[in-house]
């Protein structure tokens, strides 16, 4: 699959995560008889078995007969799922969520939700009973966006590592020998300065080699690489061209750091605050840019459900571009009259409303129309027409204005439709 394809593909599962979110916290239990287990991929299926079998023993001890028995039917359901895997859980771990939440009018439904291979890995094993389910580590996970190579480096000490969102990770870390300033006695000005040039040239080429150890293979991932130390060590690290190509092109900024070690890789990140958020929104700014570009002075430009909708059934959208805080359900309503359909585009907490046909006024009742969510929708439809889908957020001005002003769709066309 190629590089945009997975991020498609990453994007598309961080929106269904979402959407999982949502609704989860919107879950309510009268008592604490939610269930939430964390479950990393390095624990054996076998171990969280055992896990949910004592709490469930446990369980027999709660007062409350109908806590006991929503507490008790929840690890039941969660044991029945665990028999889907095998030996340990898939990359990244998995989440599991099952409880009998408030269906209102006093009536409860047992609800039971297994999220597997999260944006992030799931760090250790956590289980959670409450009244509500424990969705906060998976909302830090959708927040840590991006992926950062980071080198920290003066002619004494150097560390490299990653930035995963928001998690620093130290990796690889080397002393260098580059002699102090002052000569021993007996070598001569020229030649010590001369062995001291090499000694910074060989740390220099030992740090790069770290750096292209750890980051050419995750080139195709990464979304930048920062640099950080004293002048003018930085400079002649970067201006030396000691990095490989791809990940010397890859720098998006250099930084003054105080420290070298651990601590220094941290202080970068510090320093980077502002690279680094125009660095997340610059994709979703271009591809905006050229959207309003052909809005105002071409014509492969589309907005709103339905024009986007019709130039996607016809292959004529390139890249459909949808709003990252859009919570919408499309309505379609078939006319039985004239054959007609309409599409109504509401807020997915809102009820169905009756709509009357635009071609002929027929009017047609809400449980006569089918619903389904309105981005799965069109996603569906640019999948079929190899479509690339961006997702946008509203983090600058233009991703604003597609949200507010155009209802949250759009696309760049292929070429000019008159649609």
């Amino acid at each position: 699959m190629s590089q945009e394809g997975e991020q498609e593909q990453s994007d598309r599962k961080k929106y269904e995560f979402r959407k999982v979110i949502e609704d989860l916290k919107d879950y309510e239990g009268s008592g604490t008889q939610l269930v939430t287990i964390y479950v990393p991929d390095d624990r054996q299926i076998s171990d969280v078995v055992a896990h949910v079998t004592q709490e469930h023993s446990e369980a027999a001890n709660i007062k409350s007969k109908q806590t006991r028995t929503n507490v008790q039917d929840a690890l039941t359901s969660i044991k029945d799922r665990l028999r889907y895997y095998d030996t340990y859980p898939p990359e990244n771990g998995l989440v599991m969520f099952s409880g009998a939440v408030d269906a209102g009018g006093g009536q409860t439904e047992m609800v039971t939700n297994v999220l597997e291979s999260p944006p992030q890995p799931v760090e250790s094993f956590r289980y959670h009973c409450d009244s509500d389910f424990l969705t906060e580590p998976l909302e830090h996970m959708l927040a840590d966006n991006g992926l950062y190579g980071l080198i920290v480096l003066d002619r004494r000490e150097a560390n490299v590592g990653w930035l995963r969102g928001k998690r620093i990770e130290p990796v690889k870390s080397a002393s260098s020998l580059v002699p102090g300033k002052q000569r021993k006695g007996g070598q001569s000005a020229q030649r010590f300065a001369r062995l001291r040039l090499e000694a910074i040239d060989n740390f220099y080429q030992e740090v790069a080699g770290m750096g292209n150890d750890l980051f050419v293979p995750k080139r195709h991932e990464l979304d930048g690489i920062l640099v950080g130390g004293p002048s003018p060590t930085k400079d002649e690290f970067l201006d030396g061209d000691y990095l490989h190509h791809e990940i010397q092109d890859n720098v998006i900024g250099k930084f003054d750091v105080s420290y070298t070690d651990e601590s220094g890789l941290k202080e970068l990140v510090d320093n980077a605050e502002e690279a680094l958020a125009d660095a997340e929104v610059m994709k979703e700014k271009q591809e905006m840019e050229e959207f309003f570009e052909e809005l105002h002075a071409g014509e492969r430009a589309t907005y709103g459900f339905e024009q986007t909708r019709d130039n996607l059934i016809m292959g004529s959208v390139e890249t459909l571009l949808i709003s990252e805080d859009l919570r919408s359900d499309v309505v379609v309503f078939d006319c039985p009259e004239c054959s007609n359909t309409d599409y109504e585009v509401i807020d997915r907490r809102n009820s169905t409303p009756d709509h009357e046909c635009s071609e002929c006024g027929t009017a047609i009742e809400a449980d006569d129309a089918d619903r389904e969510d309105a981005i799965d929708h069109l996603i569906e439809i640019a999948e079929q027409r190899g479509t690339e889908t961006k997702f946008i957020s509203t983090d600058f001005e233009k991703g604003e204005q597609l949200y507010n002003a155009f209802g949250g769709f759009a696309g760049i066309l292929r070429y000019s439709t008159g649609v």
